[in-house]
């Protein structure tokens, strides 16, 4: 959910395919758009795509509650959406919401601790009208003495916010207040405002109260941190909610970015193009992630609308098996030292 610095990692894209691509993602970037800050991006070099892979429906995986399917890339707005909408990044936000939801993502995840990123989403569905095409997921975020009161009152504030009378999920943010605001949440999925309840974590010391919870309540959706660098869920959260039925969403794909600046400047493995449909770094750390069979979601954080082309690119190629995954870490962290 955090800002993604790319690193080039093979040949620039030519004019001509990126039309191609602008176009096998829906049309969700004109022509014209070469001016701006997407065809600046790639006029500097990115990715090559195959226009095979490119024309492929991203893939889906079914919500284990209900077999709702769920496009696997999704997209995140920590930090990246915080800004004023008279910075001159935020055209680039809408862009890249565009290209995203256009392009066949539909998951995107906010909150409201995340500065204005609720305020800005809502002013994008606004400006662009397209609302109805995203599974929008946002939080309660409180601990307080009227806890109930307060996450109400702070749902309200996100449904204005974000323009909308609907969440398809709403979560527990960082198991706060966690008995309550899971009232206050199944009571609204009761009313028909929310449609999916979940609860998210981002801290490694509460892993041993959030697996309980994982394991004595009814929850559609958990969200973990979990990175190739990163990899506490695989131990118990995982297979545990593999196991209750739950959906996982993954926070920091990129380890905070971690990831993606120590690969900069390095090769891909060859056999992961060959294999895996792999064209870039952050599709490599995607799709290790996507290999898991408990992952239903990862939601990196995309502010910018080649970042989204590129993320739904590892959603559309070949995903790996376990033998390939084990493959993934070991010549990671070969390369990594």
């Amino acid at each position: 959910m955090t800002k993604s610095h790319r690193p080039n990692s093979v040949a620039p894209m030519t004019r001509q395919q990126f039309l191609k691509l602008a176009a096998a993602a829906g049309g969700a970037l004109a022509a014209d758009g070469l001016l701006g800050p997407v065809g600046k991006a790639f006029a500097q070099g990115g990715p090559v795509y195959d226009p095979a892979i490119s024309a492929k429906p991203i893939q889906t995986k079914p919500i284990p509650s209900s077999g709702e399917a769920l496009p696997i890339i999704g997209m995140g707005t920590a930090v990246v959406y915080e800004i004023e909408t008279s910075d001159p990044k935020f055209p680039a936000l809408v862009e890249s919401v565009k290209a995203f939801l256009n392009g066949g993502g539909k998951l995107i995840d906010t909150a409201p601790p995340y500065g204005r990123a609720e305020e800005n989403l809502g002013e994008i569905f606004k400006r662009t009208g397209l609302r109805d095409k995203a599974f929008l997921a946002t939080k309660i975020s409180m601990r307080g003495d009227n806890q109930e009161k307060e996450g109400i009152a702070q749902y309200e504030k996100s449904v204005k916010d974000l323009g909308t009378n609907r969440f398809e999920l709403l979560q527990v943010h960082n198991i706060r207040d966690w008995k309550a605001q899971l009232k206050t949440i199944r009571r609204l999925k009761d009313e028909g405002k929310v449609k999916y309840v979940g609860i998210t974590t981002s801290f490694e010391n509460t892993l041993p109260e959030y697996e309980q919870i994982l394991k004595t309540e009814k929850l559609d959706f958990a969200q973990i941190d979990y990175a190739l660098d990163n990899r506490k869920a695989e131990a118990s959260i995982l297979p545990l909610a593999k196991d209750r039925g739950v959906a996982v969403l993954t926070a920091l794909p990129f380890g905070r970015n971690r990831l993606l600046t120590q690969s900069r400047g390095k090769e891909i493995p060859a056999w992961a193009k060959e294999e895996l449909d792999v064209s870039s770094w952050a599709q490599y750390f995607l799709k290790y992630l996507l290999g898991h069979p408990a992952i239903n979601v990862v939601i990196p954080g995309t502010d910018r609308p080649e970042y989204a082309i590129d993320n739904l690119y590892a959603g559309r190629g070949r995903l790996p098996n376990e033998a390939q995954r084990k493959r993934l870490v070991a010549d990671w962290e070969k390369l990594a030292g």
